[in-house]
């Protein structure tokens, strides 16, 4: 009998650590360092909660920022990633500060955590992208999606999380109005 339990509690060990979800999250500049962040269950169901309360594509772009906001608060409850502060300036030389590559590369994993788990129904989940400096190089990183159902099936969007606090709702804006310098002035 202590055999079929211990296999009983092995089952039920590895189905909830299936059910959890680890992502590497980026700081340091250019990903130089990453951690990884533990999210459990409870905390990616308080997130599909909140997506899926959602009413329509604007809606659920809408609690998409708050849900990346929200997984990074989470990320700064375990890593140093709490310190990081909007822009590349504002944080100074504290550990954890995060530039657009960290956050485009972050932001985009969380992403694909959602859409894996089913979490997204208007949206799929883009490759970064980048905006350019006089059209000559990239000065701008920034995770993507793209609007999948709705009346701007095809239309692509930024989840930009560099412009905000740790902790705070993503910026999410139209693809070619970021491209063109939109977002906050950090």
């Amino acid at each position: 009998m202590l055999r079929s339990t211990a296999l009983f509690g092995l089952f039920l060990w590895s189905t909830v650590a299936v059910a959890d979800e680890t992502v590497l999250v980026c700081h340091g500049y250019g990903c130089l360092g990453q951690s990884e962040i533990h999210y459990s269950e409870g905390q990616l169901g308080d997130v599909r909660r909140l997506l899926r309360a959602a009413v329509d594509p604007v809606d659920e772009r809408k609690r998409l920022a708050e849900a990346v906001g929200l997984l990074y608060r989470w990320a700064g409850e375990q890593s140093d990633v709490r310190n990081d502060r909007a822009g590349n300036f504002n944080d100074g030389h504290v550990p954890g500060k995060m530039d657009c590559i960290d956050h485009s590369t972050s932001t985009t994993r969380l992403l694909e955590v959602l859409a894996g788990r089913g979490y997204l129904r208007w949206h799929r989940v883009l490759a970064p992208e980048g905006r350019y400096f006089l059209g000559l190089f990239v000065n701008h990183w920034s995770a993507t999606i793209e609007e999948t159902g709705g009346p701007q099936a095809g239309a692509r969007f930024v989840v930009d999380s560099w412009f905000v606090n740790n902790g705070e709702a993503a910026v999410i804006l139209p693809l070619d109005d970021w491209k063109k310098g939109a977002g906050p002035d950090v």
